[in-house]
């Protein structure tokens, strides 16, 4: 199983999808500890990951679709919102 911590941000850190079938425990900042699928990380990482990409102008591969000026290095995330009760759902 693996576990992942959540920050005093409310964030996890996750930089890839995990295995659907993955059971993978988060022990939130209040102490409490939930368990979640590896499916239900995945959708919250492509949630947060649509955000970013649209915050930031990106298109659905991370590219810039802005003028070319310089290379934009780390049009990725790293880190995924997540809250006690989203499990459940």
């Amino acid at each position: 199983m693996i576990t992942l911590q959540q920050d005093n941000a409310g964030f996890i850190r996750m930089n890839k999808h995990f295995p659907q079938s993955t059971v993978v425990a988060v022990a939130f900042a209040d102490g409490t500890v939930e368990q979640f699928s590896g499916r239900q990380l995945n959708d919250l990482f492509d949630a947060a990951e649509a955000s970013f990409r649209l915050g930031n102008r990106l298109d659905a591969k991370g590219f810039s679709r802005r003028a070319p000026k310089t290379v934009q290095s780390g049009n990725t995330i790293e880190f995924v919102p997540i809250q006690p009760t989203v499990a459940t759902a």
